[in-house]
């Protein structure tokens, strides 16, 4: 592998403590430094595993230039680091999820522009416009909305949303800002020469994620059926028959350094990734598999209101990732709740804290 040093934003939280640990079990020899601020709950959790594994720890804040001018050299970035709530800026201001999603990336890009760096960003689905994306058609089945088959639409199949999906739209303040880094990110690529890879991931998840209400669904669904906690189903009639691919780490992990081996495709070029349809649950499917994995029932209510930035179905067609990297999710969805349900048991005290 062609990078030896490894810098990763929001290394602290899910994505990024997953990434840099499994990249020093994986190539020992290389260094990795997670970056983080600690600012979510349930990160500092991560630091004496990062520790354990020879991660090295950088206590610092990607909104803050003079943070970021301290970082040592490294040849490689990846950017895990978000405000990750789609529902982020909807009752107060926007500032927040601005900064850290696009103000803080933009401090990022000029430190590996400044390093003569590679810059992998992890995006997310949320680029592509809500009303576009409900607006396709789709059935109700008794525990799922299905995508109906009635012809093709421009970046949409039966198979899911490919990268040439329309992006004309609202999409939240969350995933403009997304898309804002991205552009950004290619210019940086074009105009500087910055190698650059972008993947926009579906719903990731797996062991050591704290999940909340707004982000981190499938670990907060098996923790709260795990604790005996109540629960709700939300929006598109309040029966739990949204839809979403999911993607274990570990599988994302895979892509990653399929995508590290072959710098030919560093470019600015972007990826759709996600478990696809053949990996995908409703919030019902999903409920089955947690009474399953922890063999508890837990009060379940519903609500029918739907927030604004709430999508029906959402599926990652990931044809591109496969193409180029011979890559596709290896994970069932009852595979990764049993993870998750196992790693909730072996940490439940840990987890306890902020459960409650």
């Amino acid at each position: 592998m062609q990078f030896r040093q490894i810098l990763i934003t929001g290394g602290a939280g899910f994505v990024g403590a997953n990434l840099a640990v499994l990249l020093k079990q994986s190539f020992g020899d290389v260094t990795v430094f997670a970056c983080d601020n600690l600012k979510r709950r349930g990160s500092e959790f991560n630091l004496p595993r990062l520790s354990h594994n020879g991660v090295v720890f950088l206590h610092a804040d990607i909104r803050c230039p003079e943070d970021v001018q301290c970082w040592p050299e490294f040849d490689l970035l990846i950017d895990c680091s978000a405000e990750p709530s789609v529902q982020a800026g909807l009752s107060g201001s926007p500032l927040p999820v601005i900064q850290n999603n696009l103000a803080g990336t933009v401090n990022c890009l000029e430190a590996a522009r400044r390093n003569d760096a590679a810059f992998l960003f992890v995006s997310t689905s949320r680029v592509y416009p809500i009303a576009a994306v409900n607006g396709l058609p789709f059935e109700e089945q008794p525990t799922r909305f299905v995508w109906s088959r009635d012809g093709r639409r421009p970046g949409w199949s039966a198979g899911g949303i490919a990268e040439d999906f329309p992006l004309e739209g609202a999409r939240s303040l969350y995933g403009a800002t997304k898309l804002a880094a991205e552009l950004l990110l290619q210019e940086y690529a074009y105009s500087y020469g910055v190698p650059v890879v972008i993947n926009r991931c579906g719903l990731l998840t797996g062991p050591w994620q704290m999940g909340k209400v707004d982000q981190g669904v499938i670990a907060l669904w098996v923790a709260r059926h795990h604790f005996d906690q109540p629960l709700r189903y939300t929006g598109f009639g309040g029966e739990g028959k949204q839809v979403r691919d999911v993607l274990h780490v570990e599988d994302f992990f895979d892509l990653v350094v399929r995508q590290m081996r072959q710098p030919s495709i560093w470019n600015g070029s972007v990826y759709n990734v996600g478990g696809g349809n053949d990996v995908s649950l409703s919030l019902r499917e999903l409920t089955d598999l947690c009474r399953d994995a922890t063999d508890r029932s837990i009060p379940l209510a519903g609500d029918p209101a739907t927030s604004p930035v709430d999508v029906r179905i959402y599926l990652t067609d990931n044809s591109r990732a496969t193409a180029d990297f011979a890559w596709r999710p290896t994970r069932q969805p009852a595979a990764i709740v049993g993870d998750i349900a196992k790693w909730v048991r072996a940490n439940e005290a840990l987890l306890r804290q902020i459960m409650a």
